[in-house]
């Protein structure tokens, strides 16, 4: 069981608060109100967070704001997720050309990262999920099969029924044709709602058998090639395919949302221009395609 901090989350909550809100200043009495903090607490806080350039204090009116200290932090966690910046460009023009929410995202060490993000969906940037099933399937489907067992090992995030062999059918055939097309049910859209930033061991057990009640097997709700017949409409909640580094490990994943139903062939001309932008990220980053050549 993971051990918490009370104090290191009220930093972590202010800090969130702040990013939530750019560009804006607020005052402690606000901040206080806002965060549920008392006014002593919440000013020992931003004295510490101000003294160490995290904030910036205004004094006509006291007011705070988001520091430099932030920007070189910043700057040095984006190095780990260099590709990531080379994305936006990338999921801009394709949200540009279909009017979609697209996203860039990545595994960071037991979670899963929310980097990107470009069109008209409200995508928090900085969210995290759990790293394991069934959260995850397309951030291993690309990788080494031994990455793709490791992930199938771990805990479940909730309880889930698993048909181990579908779902080899279905990396087979995401990694053949270079995407995976996935179809949420409410139930699923409501279980990733649910497990935004919280650990699945911060979920009371007769809350994760609930949701597991509501969660469709492992796999199910990807759409295989013999699924999609090029005329009829096929109920699809997005596409994803992966960027690769300079190992030809997968690296981050590139979505483009849909949310309505869409012919067989809409499908894979999506899909196509879905894998060609993240052929150019791979390309672009200095990484490589494990099995072929990226454009």
């Amino acid at each position: 069981m993971a051990r918490h901090s009370p104090p290191t989350g009220r930093v972590v909550k202010l800090l969130d608060f702040f990013t939530a809100h750019p560009g804006r200043r607020f005052g402690l009495s606000e901040l206080a109100r806002e965060l549920d903090l008392a006014k002593p607490t919440c000013l020992g806080i931003l004295t510490e967070l101000t003294t160490g350039g995290y904030l910036v204090r205004d004094p006509q009116p006291v007011t705070y704001r988001l520091g430099p200290a932030m920007i070189a932090a910043g700057r040095v966690a984006s190095e780990g997720f260099g590709a990531s910046e080379v994305a936006r460009r990338h999921l801009e023009d394709l949200s540009r050309r279909y009017g979609a929410t697209c996203t860039a995202s990545a595994v960071a060490g037991d979670r899963i990262l929310m980097l990107q993000s470009a069109g008209p969906g409200r995508v928090k940037l900085g969210e995290t999920y759990p790293f394991a099933p069934p959260v995850g399937l397309m951030y291993v489907l690309w990788d080494s099969d031994a990455a793709f067992d490791a992930w199938l090992a771990k805990p479940p995030a909730v309880p889930v029924r698993l048909d181990e062999a579908h779902l080899r059918r279905v990396v087979a055939e995401c990694r053949e044709h270079g995407y995976l097309v996935e179809s949420l049910t409410s139930a699923g859209r409501r279980l990733y709602a649910l497990m935004a930033g919280v650990g699945a061991e911060e979920l009371p057990p007769e809350v994760r058998g609930l949701v597991g009640e509501l969660v469709s097997s492992l796999g199910e709700r990807v759409y295989l090639g013999a699924d999609l017949e090029p005329r009829r409409k096929h109920a699809v909640s997005l596409l994803a395919a992966p960027t690769f580094d300079a190992s030809g490990r997968q690296e981050l994943v590139l979505t483009l949302s849909v949310g309505e139903p869409v012919t067989g062939a809409e499908i894979a001309r999506r899909g196509a221009a879905l894998v060609a932008a993240a052929d150019a990220v791979t390309a672009e980053s200095g990484g490589r395609h494990p099995t072929r050549s990226v454009l």
